[in-house]
């Protein structure tokens, strides 16, 4: 028997058949090997605190050296986590069976009684919210060069995910928090844990909200109808904190500036959307390149999800192989607007409030996590490496 057909402490009173039926679902994920509890322990020295590199809602992250000697980054569900079962065996179902540049590597995980763990290849530069949006100390240097490579490698990921796997996948929480770098910062997409997957004959699904607010899609937010371009508003938004070196909501800031798509919007108006760049980055980048990503992330987040191009679209337009349409553009879904309809409808079932979420106000950021918490890195020494 799987150590997945042990009892898992922290789900309401598990019955056999639930336990059969989480078996049942694990016998049809091929590629994920199953770890022991005892394995993993002595991989991150019992789980040591000097070992811990991120922390979250769903519980922590640890740095550990397998039995093979690959380094690893070590999930530790906590009892209390948000991140349930159900979550739990769809990160494993999603990316086990699939590889890519762009996204995670899953080698494995364990469910041996109380402990949910999942087991990731171990990314040196931990996540764009931690070094280019979180405010904290870092030695990177984000380049015009870097962060384009670091934009057309999630557009490249996202792509696969949507158009080269069957039935093709919605990530459902796009955002900067999950969005790893490598140690060439190449970026990597994480976290599947709210990912649905989508048969080819069906136009979207109609499902609970679940997300992070300031990416989520006006008619995913306000209806609950889910499309591959809900993620294309997500990377929109993504987008645009990339080039501008800013979270997309900043309560600190005047209110004319707090909201970065509101202001991206304005600037394109008035001609002057260069004014979005990282000020940081000087005179030190490609004005025309900088425009044109910033035109894109505009198609990607329009009201209408029709409006928006496909990721393989979007991949073409960033690299340059097609032009973008200024004709196309008009005003994007505004989380401005969500916000006040949210207001409005106080937290009914059609507002925004599908999940007993966090939020995050932070000198850079406010962010609401509709579902888990988000993760938080900091940097250690490869002791071992």
């Amino acid at each position: 028997m799987t150590c997945f057909g042990l009892c898992l402490r922290g789900i309401a009173s598990p019955t056999h058949n639930n336990l059969t039926e989480i078996d049942e679902e694990i016998s049809t994920i091929e590629n994920a090997r199953v770890y022991h509890y005892k394995e993993l322990q002595a991989a991150t020295e019992d789980f040591c605190p000097v070992n811990k590199i991120g922390k979250g809602g769903f519980g922590s992250v640890y740095k550990g050296r397998l039995k093979d000697g690959r380094l690893a980054a070590i999930k530790v569900l906590s009892v209390e986590s948000k991140q349930g079962v159900k979550e739990f065996l769809t990160e494993i179902k999603v990316i086990s069976n699939i590889e890519h540049e762009n996204l995670v590597k899953l080698y494995g995980c364990c469910a041996e009684g109380d402990h949910r763990i999942l087991v990731y290849g171990y990314l040196e530069n931990n996540s764009l919210a931690q070094t280019l949006l979180g405010g904290a100390h870092s030695s990177l240097q984000f380049s015009w060069k870097t962060r384009t490579k670091i934009c057309i490698g999630v557009a490249r990921g996202l792509a696969f995910l949507h158009e080269e796997v069957q039935p093709y996948i919605v990530h459902r929480d796009i955002k900067a928090s999950n969005i790893l770098l490598d140690r060439d910062l190449t970026p990597k997409i994480s976290d599947f844990g709210l990912a649905k997957l989508i048969p080819a004959d069906m136009t979207h699904v109609s499902t609970r909200v679940a997300g992070t607010l300031g990416y989520l899609a006006p008619e995913y937010a306000i209806r609950g109808q889910l499309t591959r371009k809900a993620d294309v508003y997500s990377f929109g938004i993504l987008l645009l904190e990339i080039v501008s070196g800013r979270c997309n909501t900043n309560k600190r800031l005047p209110i004319e500036q707090q909201y970065l798509l509101e202001r991206a919007w304005k600037l394109y108006k008035k001609g002057e959307l260069i004014e979005l760049v990282d000020t940081s980055l000087g005179d030190d980048f490609n004005v025309d390149e900088a425009c044109r990503f910033l035109k894109v992330s505009l198609l990607c987040t329009q009201v209408m999800p029709k409006s928006r191009p496909s990721m393989s679209t979007v991949v073409k337009l960033l690299i340059g192989e097609m032009e973008v349409d200024a004709e196309e553009i008009s005003e994007p879904g505004m989380l401005s607007d969500l916000l006040s309809l949210r207001s409005n409808k106080n937290t009914s079932s059609d507002s925004l409030s599908a999940g007993s979420g966090k939020q995050v106000d932070s000198s850079s950021s406010m962010n609401t996590t509709m579902t888990h918490g988000t993760m938080t890195f900091t940097s250690i020494n490869d002791r071992n490496s």
